[in-house]
Protein backbone atom coordinates (compact mmCIF):
# COMPACT_ATOMS: atom_id res chain seq x y z
CA UNK A 1 0.00 0.00 0.00
CA UNK A 2 1.76 3.14 -0.88
CA UNK A 3 -0.33 5.58 -0.76
CA UNK A 4 -0.23 7.73 2.28
CA UNK A 5 -3.87 8.10 2.76
CA UNK A 6 -5.82 4.68 2.28
CA UNK A 7 -9.49 2.92 3.52
CA UNK A 8 -8.78 1.67 6.96
CA UNK A 9 -9.96 -1.47 8.01
CA UNK A 10 -9.47 -2.32 11.55
CA UNK A 11 -9.06 -5.23 13.88
CA UNK A 12 -11.80 -6.83 15.25
CA UNK A 13 -12.73 -6.18 19.35
CA UNK A 14 -14.37 -9.51 19.87
CA UNK A 15 -17.10 -9.41 23.00
CA UNK A 16 -17.88 -12.79 25.06
CA UNK A 17 -21.62 -12.10 25.71
CA UNK A 18 -24.10 -14.83 27.54
CA UNK A 19 -26.37 -14.48 24.76
CA UNK A 20 -23.82 -14.99 21.82
CA UNK A 21 -23.16 -17.50 19.67
CA UNK A 22 -20.83 -18.51 16.72
CA UNK A 23 -22.27 -16.59 13.34
CA UNK A 24 -19.86 -13.84 13.76
CA UNK A 25 -17.25 -16.50 12.47
CA UNK A 26 -19.55 -19.33 10.69
CA UNK A 27 -21.43 -15.97 8.81
CA UNK A 28 -18.71 -13.34 8.80
CA UNK A 29 -15.64 -15.24 9.13
CA UNK A 30 -14.50 -13.68 11.95
CA UNK A 31 -11.67 -14.85 14.20
CA UNK A 32 -13.79 -15.88 17.34
CA UNK A 33 -12.24 -17.92 20.38
CA UNK A 34 -15.59 -18.66 22.31
CA UNK A 35 -19.28 -19.92 21.39
CA UNK A 36 -20.41 -17.14 22.97
CA UNK A 37 -18.97 -14.29 21.01
CA UNK A 38 -21.93 -12.06 20.34
CA UNK A 39 -20.44 -8.84 19.09
CA UNK A 40 -17.55 -7.74 16.85
CA UNK A 41 -16.77 -3.88 17.33
CA UNK A 42 -15.48 -2.86 13.86
CA UNK A 43 -14.39 0.77 14.26
CA UNK A 44 -14.34 2.27 18.06
CA UNK A 45 -13.27 4.59 20.01
CA UNK A 46 -14.77 3.81 23.15
CA UNK A 47 -12.26 4.17 26.37
CA UNK A 48 -11.03 0.73 26.86
CA UNK A 49 -11.91 -0.38 23.24
CA UNK A 50 -9.93 1.81 20.53
CA UNK A 51 -9.87 0.16 17.33
CA UNK A 52 -6.30 -0.43 15.67
CA UNK A 53 -5.49 -0.62 12.38
CA UNK A 54 -5.06 -4.01 10.60
CA UNK A 55 -3.23 -2.57 7.77
CA UNK A 56 -0.65 -0.44 5.45
CA UNK A 57 1.40 2.44 6.47
CA UNK A 58 -0.93 2.92 9.72
CA UNK A 59 -0.62 -0.89 10.55
CA UNK A 60 -0.63 -1.33 14.56
CA UNK A 61 -1.45 2.53 14.92
CA UNK A 62 -4.82 2.73 17.20
CA UNK A 63 -7.70 5.36 15.46
CA UNK A 64 -7.33 8.11 18.03
CA UNK A 65 -4.04 8.19 17.18
CA UNK A 66 -3.91 8.55 13.34
CA UNK A 67 -7.14 11.29 14.00
CA UNK A 68 -4.11 13.20 16.17
CA UNK A 69 -1.48 13.30 14.03
CA UNK A 70 -3.87 14.00 10.70
CA UNK A 71 -7.28 15.47 12.43
CA UNK A 72 -8.52 17.13 8.60
CA UNK A 73 -7.62 13.96 6.98
CA UNK A 74 -9.20 11.68 8.43
CA UNK A 75 -12.24 13.24 10.02
CA UNK A 76 -12.52 16.02 7.71
CA UNK A 77 -13.45 19.96 8.36
CA UNK A 78 -17.10 19.54 9.01
CA UNK A 79 -16.75 16.62 12.06
CA UNK A 80 -13.85 18.34 13.50
CA UNK A 81 -16.33 21.51 13.78
CA UNK A 82 -18.75 19.65 15.67
CA UNK A 83 -16.66 17.04 17.56
CA UNK A 84 -13.24 18.62 17.53
CA UNK A 85 -10.87 15.00 17.37
CA UNK A 86 -13.26 12.96 18.60
CA UNK A 87 -14.94 9.75 16.59
CA UNK A 88 -18.22 10.21 16.53
CA UNK A 89 -19.41 6.51 15.82
CA UNK A 90 -19.47 3.27 16.71
CA UNK A 91 -19.79 0.35 14.50
CA UNK A 92 -20.51 -3.62 15.35
CA UNK A 93 -22.07 -6.75 13.91
CA UNK A 94 -23.60 -8.32 16.22
CA UNK A 95 -24.97 -12.15 16.84
CA UNK A 96 -27.53 -12.93 19.02
CA UNK A 97 -27.71 -16.44 19.70
CA UNK A 98 -30.32 -15.72 22.45
CA UNK A 99 -32.91 -12.91 23.53
CA UNK A 100 -30.49 -9.85 24.39
CA UNK A 101 -32.02 -8.12 27.26
CA UNK A 102 -34.88 -5.51 26.96
CA UNK A 103 -32.72 -2.22 26.99
CA UNK A 104 -32.87 1.87 26.06
CA UNK A 105 -30.03 3.77 25.94
CA UNK A 106 -30.45 7.40 27.61
CA UNK A 107 -30.65 10.57 24.90
CA UNK A 108 -27.46 13.09 25.03
CA UNK A 109 -28.37 15.37 28.09
CA UNK A 110 -28.73 12.64 30.40
CA UNK A 111 -25.99 10.37 28.98
CA UNK A 112 -23.32 13.80 29.43
CA UNK A 113 -25.35 14.50 32.90
CA UNK A 114 -25.14 11.32 34.40
CA UNK A 115 -22.06 9.22 31.93
CA UNK A 116 -20.33 12.27 30.70
CA UNK A 117 -20.86 10.41 27.38
CA UNK A 118 -22.97 10.74 23.98
CA UNK A 119 -26.54 9.62 24.22
CA UNK A 120 -26.81 6.68 21.72
CA UNK A 121 -29.22 6.87 18.76
CA UNK A 122 -28.29 3.83 16.66
CA UNK A 123 -29.64 1.82 13.46
CA UNK A 124 -29.79 -1.97 12.81
CA UNK A 125 -29.30 -3.59 9.25
CA UNK A 126 -30.36 -6.71 9.22
CA UNK A 127 -28.04 -9.49 7.75
CA UNK A 128 -29.25 -12.51 8.41
CA UNK A 129 -32.81 -14.04 10.51
CA UNK A 130 -34.02 -17.52 11.37
CA UNK A 131 -37.39 -17.88 10.48
CA UNK A 132 -38.52 -17.18 14.19
CA UNK A 133 -36.70 -14.35 14.37
CA UNK A 134 -37.92 -11.07 15.84
CA UNK A 135 -36.70 -7.59 16.91
CA UNK A 136 -38.53 -6.12 20.03
CA UNK A 137 -39.43 -2.57 19.23
CA UNK A 138 -40.83 0.46 21.52
CA UNK A 139 -44.58 0.46 22.74
CA UNK A 140 -47.46 -1.13 21.07
CA UNK A 141 -49.60 2.00 22.18
CA UNK A 142 -48.81 4.67 24.07
CA UNK A 143 -48.02 4.26 27.83
CA UNK A 144 -47.12 6.17 31.50
CA UNK A 145 -44.68 5.17 34.13
CA UNK A 146 -47.63 3.54 36.31
CA UNK A 147 -48.22 1.20 33.83
CA UNK A 148 -44.72 0.39 32.86
CA UNK A 149 -43.46 -0.52 36.55
CA UNK A 150 -47.06 -2.55 36.90
CA UNK A 151 -45.86 -4.78 34.17
CA UNK A 152 -42.16 -4.82 35.02
CA UNK A 153 -43.12 -6.24 38.39
CA UNK A 154 -45.44 -8.53 36.86
CA UNK A 155 -42.65 -10.09 34.59
CA UNK A 156 -45.45 -8.80 31.96
CA UNK A 157 -43.20 -6.46 30.28
CA UNK A 158 -43.24 -8.11 27.04
CA UNK A 159 -47.42 -7.30 26.79
CA UNK A 160 -46.85 -4.03 26.15
CA UNK A 161 -44.08 -3.88 23.74
CA UNK A 162 -44.14 -4.35 19.48
CA UNK A 163 -42.49 -7.50 18.26
CA UNK A 164 -41.65 -7.61 14.35
CA UNK A 165 -40.82 -10.74 12.72
CA UNK A 166 -37.87 -9.87 10.41
CA UNK A 167 -35.85 -10.75 7.83
CA UNK A 168 -32.66 -10.05 5.73
CA UNK A 169 -32.34 -6.38 4.82
CA UNK A 170 -34.75 -5.09 7.30
CA UNK A 171 -33.72 -1.89 8.85
CA UNK A 172 -34.92 -0.28 12.02
CA UNK A 173 -33.53 3.07 13.11
CA UNK A 174 -34.17 3.73 17.09
CA UNK A 175 -34.32 7.30 18.51
CA UNK A 176 -32.64 7.44 22.51
CA UNK A 177 -35.06 6.11 24.68
CA UNK A 178 -37.35 3.46 22.80
CA UNK A 179 -36.81 0.33 25.04
CA UNK A 180 -35.86 -2.40 22.51
CA UNK A 181 -34.25 -6.38 22.37
CA UNK A 182 -32.56 -7.93 19.82
CA UNK A 183 -34.35 -11.72 19.65
CA UNK A 184 -32.51 -14.87 18.99
CA UNK A 185 -31.36 -16.00 16.10
CA UNK A 186 -30.79 -12.55 14.04
CA UNK A 187 -27.31 -11.19 12.70
CA UNK A 188 -27.03 -7.32 12.60
CA UNK A 189 -24.82 -5.03 11.47
CA UNK A 190 -25.20 -1.54 14.26
CA UNK A 191 -24.57 1.80 13.61
CA UNK A 192 -24.31 4.47 16.82
CA UNK A 193 -23.52 7.39 18.34
CA UNK A 194 -20.16 6.70 20.41
CA UNK A 195 -21.28 5.57 23.77
CA UNK A 196 -21.98 2.52 25.84
CA UNK A 197 -24.08 3.71 28.31
CA UNK A 198 -27.26 1.01 28.18
CA UNK A 199 -29.78 0.75 30.71
CA UNK A 200 -30.69 -3.08 31.23
CA UNK A 201 -34.74 -2.96 32.77
CA UNK A 202 -35.49 -6.98 32.12
CA UNK A 203 -32.83 -9.72 31.28
CA UNK A 204 -35.79 -12.27 31.00
CA UNK A 205 -34.63 -14.19 34.49
CA UNK A 206 -31.59 -15.19 32.90
CA UNK A 207 -28.90 -16.65 35.55
CA UNK A 208 -25.34 -17.23 35.06
CA UNK A 209 -23.35 -20.18 36.43
CA UNK A 210 -23.05 -18.95 39.73
CA UNK A 211 -27.56 -18.11 40.06
CA UNK A 212 -26.63 -14.77 39.56
CA UNK A 213 -28.56 -12.22 37.20
CA UNK A 214 -27.09 -9.52 35.45
CA UNK A 215 -27.53 -5.78 36.84
CA UNK A 216 -30.51 -4.52 35.42
CA UNK A 217 -31.43 -0.20 35.43
CA UNK A 218 -35.00 0.27 37.05
CA UNK A 219 -34.42 3.69 38.33
CA UNK A 220 -31.96 4.91 36.15
CA UNK A 221 -34.36 4.30 32.94
CA UNK A 222 -37.34 6.01 34.60
CA UNK A 223 -36.49 9.17 33.34
CA UNK A 224 -34.84 7.83 30.04
CA UNK A 225 -38.03 6.34 28.63
CA UNK A 226 -39.67 7.31 25.77
CA UNK A 227 -43.28 6.29 26.95
CA UNK A 228 -45.08 6.72 22.84
CA UNK A 229 -45.20 4.85 20.14
CA UNK A 230 -42.40 4.54 17.92
CA UNK A 231 -42.30 4.60 14.30
CA UNK A 232 -38.62 2.60 13.88
CA UNK A 233 -39.27 -0.23 10.94
CA UNK A 234 -37.42 1.70 7.98
CA UNK A 235 -38.80 1.32 4.33
CA UNK A 236 -36.61 2.45 1.84
CA UNK A 237 -35.99 1.50 -2.03
CA UNK A 238 -32.57 0.03 -3.30
CA UNK A 239 -31.37 1.01 -6.74
CA UNK A 240 -28.34 -0.69 -8.61
CA UNK A 241 -25.11 0.86 -8.79
CA UNK A 242 -26.72 3.85 -6.92
CA UNK A 243 -26.16 4.49 -3.40
CA UNK A 244 -29.89 5.25 -2.08
CA UNK A 245 -30.96 6.95 1.41
CA UNK A 246 -31.93 4.37 4.34
CA UNK A 247 -31.74 6.53 7.48
CA UNK A 248 -30.91 10.26 7.80
CA UNK A 249 -30.42 11.68 11.06
CA UNK A 250 -28.71 14.35 13.13
CA UNK A 251 -25.89 11.77 13.93
CA UNK A 252 -25.47 10.08 11.06
CA UNK A 253 -26.98 9.43 7.69
CA UNK A 254 -26.78 5.77 5.78
CA UNK A 255 -27.16 4.92 2.66
CA UNK A 256 -27.42 1.77 0.78
CA UNK A 257 -25.30 0.88 -2.34
CA UNK A 258 -26.36 -2.19 -4.14
CA UNK A 259 -24.22 -2.83 -6.01
CA UNK A 260 -24.41 -5.30 -9.36
CA UNK A 261 -21.23 -4.04 -11.16
CA UNK A 262 -19.15 -1.20 -10.92
CA UNK A 263 -20.28 2.40 -9.07
CA UNK A 264 -18.35 5.57 -9.11
CA UNK A 265 -18.89 6.86 -6.15
CA UNK A 266 -17.65 10.47 -5.00
CA UNK A 267 -18.23 13.06 -2.18
CA UNK A 268 -16.74 16.31 -0.36
CA UNK A 269 -13.29 16.42 1.66
CA UNK A 270 -15.24 17.96 4.50
CA UNK A 271 -16.27 14.04 6.09
CA UNK A 272 -15.11 10.98 6.34
CA UNK A 273 -17.19 7.74 5.15
CA UNK A 274 -17.65 4.23 6.64
CA UNK A 275 -18.66 1.39 4.21
CA UNK A 276 -20.33 -1.67 5.89
CA UNK A 277 -20.46 -4.66 3.17
CA UNK A 278 -23.68 -6.38 4.52
CA UNK A 279 -23.64 -8.83 1.06
CA UNK A 280 -21.76 -10.18 -1.32
CA UNK A 281 -17.74 -9.20 -2.38
CA UNK A 282 -15.98 -6.08 -3.82
CA UNK A 283 -13.55 -4.00 -4.84
CA UNK A 284 -12.12 -0.47 -4.11
CA UNK A 285 -10.25 1.11 -6.97
CA UNK A 286 -8.62 4.15 -5.81
CA UNK A 287 -5.49 5.93 -8.02
CA UNK A 288 -4.90 2.40 -9.83
CA UNK A 289 -4.69 0.29 -6.67
CA UNK A 290 -7.41 -2.51 -6.12
CA UNK A 291 -8.72 -3.14 -2.62
CA UNK A 292 -10.80 -6.25 -2.21
CA UNK A 293 -13.45 -6.76 0.59
CA UNK A 294 -16.38 -9.16 1.46
CA UNK A 295 -19.33 -9.77 3.77
CA UNK A 296 -18.35 -8.41 7.54
CA UNK A 297 -15.99 -6.07 6.38
CA UNK A 298 -15.56 -2.96 7.72
CA UNK A 299 -13.55 0.03 6.25
CA UNK A 300 -13.11 3.51 7.07
CA UNK A 301 -12.30 6.25 3.83
CA UNK A 302 -10.43 9.44 5.30
CA UNK A 303 -12.18 12.60 4.88
CA UNK A 304 -9.02 13.17 2.47
CA UNK A 305 -10.42 10.62 -0.44
CA UNK A 306 -13.24 12.14 -2.57
CA UNK A 307 -13.68 9.70 -5.12
CA UNK A 308 -13.49 5.83 -5.61
CA UNK A 309 -14.64 2.93 -7.84
CA UNK A 310 -16.92 -0.13 -6.45
CA UNK A 311 -16.72 -3.35 -8.68
CA UNK A 312 -18.23 -6.41 -8.16
CA UNK A 313 -21.13 -7.96 -6.56
CA UNK A 314 -22.34 -6.88 -2.56
CA UNK A 315 -24.83 -4.71 -0.61
CA UNK A 316 -22.43 -2.04 1.13
CA UNK A 317 -23.98 0.55 4.01
CA UNK A 318 -22.36 3.94 3.21
CA UNK A 319 -22.35 5.71 6.18
CA UNK A 320 -21.13 9.15 6.81
CA UNK A 321 -21.73 12.15 9.29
Amino acid sequence: MNMKFYPLTFTPILKDRIWGGTKLKSYLNKSIVSETTGESWEISTVPGDISVVASGVFEGKNINEIIDLHPTEILGKSVIARFGKQFPLLFKFIDAKEDLSIQLHPNDELAKQRHNSFGKTEMWYVMQADETARLVVGFKNDSNPKEYLEKLADKKLISLLEEYPVKKGDVFFLETGTIHAIGAGVVLAEIQQTSDVTYRIYDWDRVDVNGKGRELHTELALEAINYYKTHSKIDYFEEPNHSSVVVDCPYFKTNIIALQDRFIWKKSKDAFTVFMCTNGQFELILNGEIMRYQMGDTILIPAIIDHLTLKGKATVLEISI
